[in-house]
C-alpha cells in the first residue's frame, strides 16, 4: 500500500486532556496535508476541527462517554446530538463496559442504539450522514463478549465496531499493567462476527506502518492513532 492509500484509513487522533488550540490547529493541518480520513478530537474541539477542515474532505471525528463508558443513555445520546449540531461527521462511543461484563447485553444493545438514533437524526436535520463507532474497550473483556458486543452493535445499526480508547489501565493478577490497546487477535474476532459490511476500527497503541499494515490485513478498515505522521512518512511514494 502507499501512502495516498493508508492515509484513507487513518482517524489522526488528539484526545489528551491538555490538548490546546494550537495543537488542534496543528492536528487539522497535519490531515489536510496527508488526506487523512478525518481528525479525531474531544468534544470541546469539534467546532474548531470543523472550521478548520471545511471544504477539505477530512472529516470531524468525536468521542462520546469517553473514557470510560459510564455515562446513561440519555447524557450519550445528548452528547452526540450536540457534537453533530457543532459540526462532527463521525461517532466514537465507549459502551457500558460494566454492563458487557456482566453479560447484560440488552443494556449494551440499549445504549449503543440510543447514540446511534440521536446522531443519525441530529445529522438528518443538517442533511449529512454521520457515521457512528462503537468502542468495546477489548483489554477488558473476554473473546465471547467481545463477539456478543458486536452482535449488539451490528443489531443498532452502528456503523463500525472499534477496539480501544487507549486510556484503559488492565491490570494481570500480579497487578502489573497489562496491553490496553488494538491487537490482531481482537480485529480478526470483530471482523468475523461482524462481516464485510460494517467497519472496524483497530485504535491504541498503533505507531508505526508495520503495526497499522498487521491491524489492516486483521481486518480493519480504519485506523486510530496520534502516529498518523510518523506512519505516513515511512511508507514509501
Amino acid at each position: 500500500m502507499n501512502r495516498k492509500e493508508i492515509a484513507a484509513y487513518i482517524d489522526h487522533t488528539l484526545l489528551a486532556a491538555d490538548a490546546g488550540v494550537n495543537q488542534i490547529t496543528k492536528l487539522c493541518n497535519e490531515a489536510r496535508t496527508y488526506n487523512f480520513a478525518s481528525v479525531c478530537v474531544n468534544p470541546v474541539y469539534v467546532s474548531l476541527a470543523s472550521s478548520e477542515l471545511q471544504g477539505t474532505g477530512v472529516k470531524v471525528c468525536t468521542v462520546i462517554g469517553f473514557p470510560l463508558g459510564a455515562s446513561s443513555s440519555k447524557v450519550k445520546a445528548f452528547e452526540a446530538k450536540d457534537a453533530v449540531e457543532n459540526g462532527a461527521d463521525e461517532i466514537d462511543m465507549v459502551i457500558n463496559i460494566g454492563a458487557a461484563k456482566d453479560g447484560r447485553f440488552t443494556i449494551v444493545g440499549s445504549d449503543i442504539a440510543a447514540v446511534v438514533r440521536a446522531s443519525k437524526r441530529a445529522g438528518h436535520k443538517l442533511g449529512k450522514e454521520v457515521i457512528v463507532k462503537v468502542i468495546l474497550e477489548t483489554c477488558l473483556l473476554d473473546d465471547e463478549t467481545i463477539k456478543n458486543c458486536c452482535l449488539c452493535a451490528k443489531k443498532a445499526k452502528a456503523d463500525f465496531v472499534k477496539t480501544s480508547t487507549g486510556f484503559a489501565t488492565p491490570k494481570g493478577s500480579d497487578g502489573q499493567l497489562l496491553p490496553n490497546g488494538a491487537s490482531e487477535h481482537h480485529v480478526k474476532i470483530m471482523r468475523e462476527t461482524v462481516g464485510e459490511k460494517m467497519g472496524v476500527k483497530a485504535s491504541g497503541g498503533i505507531r508505526s506502518a508495520k503495526t497499522a499494515l498487521a491491524m489492516i490485513e486483521a481486518g480493519a478498515n480504519r485506523i486510530g492513532t496520534s502516529s498518523g505522521v510518523k506512519i505516513i512518512e515511512a511508507i514509501g511514494e
